[in-house]
């Protein structure tokens, strides 16, 4: 991981940790399908703006844009309405907390998938201690912290998360697609995909106060647009489990930022939980006061 790498890792972190409060108050003025359109609406122009600054083009017709609409939907409409439905019945620490899942389950994937991201004994041993850290965080025996169905909402967002991030690095990150355009073209294709389901969801008049507006604004721009060009580039530079365990940290952020905004309840087994999860990540990745050698066959690789 190179020092660029680490600061998009870092940044990425704190961005997605602080979506889910954005969420969290979103969510008090509009629908859960209100929330996502706005919010892929809002990437979308981010992302083209951007695009057609640099120069940029979108991927000419054909079956890339089969793949773009696959990776829209595991990426950003399945999971954007299954968190905006998840935290109208959990906290926003709580979901992400939760989403610390997503790294376990692209490892499982990635190994069923991807020949070259096999599981190694430590990543399984770390991984697994990692599931051991978010069973303890959802702490099934406390209700403060929401309803086991929103939490499930939340944890199947994780899994659409690890597929499609296996998928974006089986079926596109060989098409040597720039990091922007794919991001832009995703976020383009579920603007579309939303738009299309939107009037099959409930609807009612949003309630457009400042925070509403302020934290769709925020999540729209920031939390789609910018993270996930940040995002589609690490897959790119790290591969596909090294990417997504950025979900990590940021449970971190998550639990701060609802702390400090919303004044939301931290509990002594979403400390230990987290800890636990980061723990099983440096053991995975062999970074407990260990210095990993180099050759220069694995630094070509």
């Amino acid at each position: 991981m190179t020092r660029i790498n680490v600061v998009q890792f870092a940044a990425l972190a704190v961005i997605w940790g602080s979506s889910y409060t954005f969420i969290k108050v979103a969510g008090g003025g509009l629908t859960p399908a209100q929330l996502v359109l706005t919010r892929v609406v809002l990437g979308a122009l981010v992302l083209y703006a951007v695009l057609r600054a640099t120069g940029g083009r979108l991927p000419k017709f054909g079956v890339v844009w089969a793949h773009i609409a696959v990776v829209a939907t595991l990426g950003m409409v399945a999971p954007f309405l299954l968190l905006a439905w998840g935290e109208q019945r959990t906290s926003a620490a709580m979901a992400g907390v939760l989403i610390a899942a997503t790294p376990l389950l692209t490892l499982a994937a990635a190994t069923a998938a991807l020949s070259t991201e096999r599981a190694t004994p430590r990543k399984a041993v770390g991984f697994g201690l990692g599931f051991v850290g978010v069973v303890l965080v959802i702490g099934p025996w406390a209700s403060e912290a929401g309803s086991i169905g929103g939490q499930l909402a939340v944890l199947a967002a994780a899994v659409c998360y690890a597929l499609q991030t296996v998928y974006v690095r089986k079926m596109l990150a060989q098409r040597s697609i720039p990091p922007l355009v794919s991001s832009t073209s995703q976020v383009l294709m579920a603007v579309v995909l939303q738009g299309l389901i939107t009037p099959f969801f409930a609807w009612k008049t949003p309630h457009l106060s400042l925070g509403v507006v302020a934290s769709i604004v925020l999540l729209g721009a920031v939390g789609t647009g910018v993270a996930y060009l940040l995002y589609f580039r690490l897959i790119t530079d790290l591969g596909a489990s090294n990417a997504s365990a950025v979900n990590y940290f940021v449970p971190l952020t998550a639990v701060l930022v609802s702390l400090v905004t919303l004044g939301e309840p931290i509990t002594w087994n979403m400390v230990v939980g987290t800890l636990i999860v980061l723990f099983g990540f440096a053991y995975a990745e062999n970074r407990l006061g260990r210095k990993k050698v180099v050759t220069p066959a694995a630094a070509a690789e």
